[in-house]
């Protein structure tokens, strides 16, 4: 079989590096918050994935109109309010369960409109799997509900996230991430600085904010953007579910989180509502 860069499988190579690169990198990410908070992890990870793709994707090579830009601020901006909340969660619940909460954004945004049998099937056990997690019963494991709200409004910024990255890379390509990642750094910056002040440029956190640029944004949002252009959206959606349990399996295998019992088993519900939502579809 002969892999070339139009292939699906070359997409989906790129999708699954990009999955790993991320929840890998969130691992990382959670040892930064010691020193410097969430909201300044998130800042400096934009601002270096910003400066990571500058030289690489030359944003300013790239004929943009007026019309080309809405998309790509938008991109942007849920870009950088998706990872605020995301830290925020995860320095507050496990990686896996953030994950797990986070995914029901596009989950819902698929399901939205949804009037067949079948539909109600995958509803039901997302519902399920995310009452399973919520902080309302002793099943929950004590999860802190302020990184429950955190998580599921960066759920809602993922779902904003996959529509407008598909629009940014139809107008801008490549080049769309790298002006993506500066108007996400200049949106959690501000609150970034405000949280760590001048600590957050500490020579014990700088190089380690790199890593997190270039192995949290700038490689996996680069590759993305690739594939979504590729691949198809079930295609896509149906290898995005497997997002949470590579997240838990970084959390256990990085920072030795253990999950319950009843926190997999909603892992398990979520992630075959995700898969069974996407083969299922139907455009609409």
């Amino acid at each position: 079989m002969k892999l070339t860069t139009t292939s699906p499988f070359f997409s989906v190579a790129l999708l699954l590096v990009s999955m790993l690169s991320i929840q890998c990198s969130a691992s990382l990410a959670k040892t930064v918050f010691p020193m410097v908070g969430p909201a300044a992890t998130t800042a400096l990870r934009l601002l270096f994935a910003a400066l990571v793709l500058l030289p690489v994707m030359r944003p300013w090579r790239a004929k943009l109109t007026l019309r080309d830009w809405q998309p790509i601020i938008l991109y942007g901006l849920s870009t950088g309010i998706m990872n605020m909340c995301f830290y925020q969660a995860i320095s507050r619940i496990p990686l896996g369960v953030g994950v797990a909460l986070e995914f029901t954004g596009p989950l819902a945004t698929a399901m939205i409109g949804s009037r067949r049998p079948v539909d109600f099937l995958w509803i039901a056990l997302a519902m399920g799997g995310l009452y399973l997690l919520l902080p309302i019963h002793e099943f929950s494991g004590n999860l802190d509900p302020v990184g429950v709200a955190f998580a599921l409004g960066a759920g809602f910024c993922w779902a904003m996230y996959i529509f407008f990255g598909k629009r940014a890379g139809n107008a801008g390509g490549g080049a769309s991430v790298a002006l993506g990642m500066i108007v996400g750094a200049c949106a959690a910056f501000p609150f970034g600085f405000a949280a760590a002040g001048t600590s957050m440029f500490s020579l014990s956190v700088l190089p380690l904010a790199l890593l997190l640029g270039i192995f949290s944004s700038a490689l996996p949002y680069a590759l993305e953007i690739v594939a979504l252009k590729q691949l198809p959206s079930q295609t896509f959606g149906i290898l995005m579910s497997l997002e949470p349990v590579l997240a838990a399996l970084s959390g256990f295998v990085f920072l030795g989180e253990r999950l319950t019992f009843e926190q997999w088993l909603a892992l398990a519900c979520i992630i075959v509502a995700s898969i069974g939502a996407t083969m299922t579809i139907r455009k609409r």
